[in-house]
């Protein structure tokens, strides 16, 4: 049976340039998941949390920030990515409804708010997309043959 991420076999000069761009894709996509790694153990942001109706804000933030994290950094390292990028889709499913744009009468945070949805649904989009195809060639999981 065949799956829809199938491998690509590529020329040489095609994989000379694919691979880096691959590894920097990962990179990226992943950076915003280490970059606010301290926030999520910060008392405002489990403040900010609880005020949105989180419950039980003081476990469930720091959770969610080491979930981020360690997704994060399996994705970068392309370390049982697949995995990481499911854990990524959990922070994600469970962060995203907290931007309650619709209920928001200032235009300007009624922006803000919506521009966040939208960038966590994209990221969420891209998660999906590694948890089918994976890390790529220049990642640890290739190397072991995962």
């Amino acid at each position: 049976m065949s799956t829809i991420a199938q491998s690509v076999t590529l020329s040489r000069p095609a994989a000379a340039t694919a691979f880096p761009i691959v590894l920097l894709g990962r990179v990226l996509f992943a950076l915003i998941f280490l970059m606010t790694i301290f926030g999520h153990f910060s008392s405002q942001t489990i403040a900010y949390a609880a005020s949105q109706g989180v419950p039980l804000a003081s476990l469930v933030v720091p959770l969610s920030g080491i979930i981020a994290i360690l997704g994060g950094l399996s994705i970068v390292l392309g370390y049982r990515v697949k995995v990481g990028a499911w854990m990524i889709v959990l922070f994600l499913a469970a962060v995203t409804p907290m931007h309650k744009f619709w209920a928001i009468s200032d235009p300007m945070m009624h922006q803000m708010q919506m521009v966040m949805f939208l960038k966590n649904l994209s990221m969420l989009g891209g998660a999906l997309l590694i948890t089918q195809f994976g890390a790529g060639p220049w990642s640890l999981d290739n190397r072991s043959g995962r």
